[in-house]
């Protein structure tokens, strides 16, 4: 059984910096590109950032790229996003999701998925 399981969320301010993390279990992390997802109260779930499967190559959202940074540890099957100079807006539910390949079609897209979790809650105060 596959399981994304999100961590690291919680309460900052403006300005402060967050890492959360997404633990894979039921497979082999080096087997798929990861993506993140956020989600904010009455929003569609939109696209953050992608890593290929060695991490070599990533790929961000435009209102994010400056501040956030996607990474991977095969070894520990776990993918990070790190975000820093957070501002309210950045408040969403942060979701990670695997996919098989790096290119190709909607993979800015929540249907280009295979696999997620179950999110985890980002809330900045202003």
């Amino acid at each position: 059984q596959v399981q994304l399981v999100e961590s690291g969320g919680g309460l900052v301010q403006a300005g402060d910096s967050l890492r959360v993390s997404c633990a894979a279990s039921g497979l082999s992390l080096s087997d798929y590109t990861m993506g993140w997802f956020c989600q904010a109260p009455g929003k569609e779930r939109e696209f953050v950032a992608i890593i290929s499967r060695g991490g070599s190559n990533t790929y961000y959202t435009d209102s994010m790229r400056a501040r956030f940074t996607i990474s991977r540890d095969n070894a520990k099957n776990t993918v990070y996003l790190q975000m820093n100079s957070l501002k309210p807006e950045d408040t969403a539910v942060y979701f990670c999701a695997a996919r098989r390949t790096y290119s190709g079609s909607f993979r800015t897209r929540i249907h280009g998925y295979e696999y997620w979790g179950q999110g985890t809650q980002v809330t900045v105060s202003s």
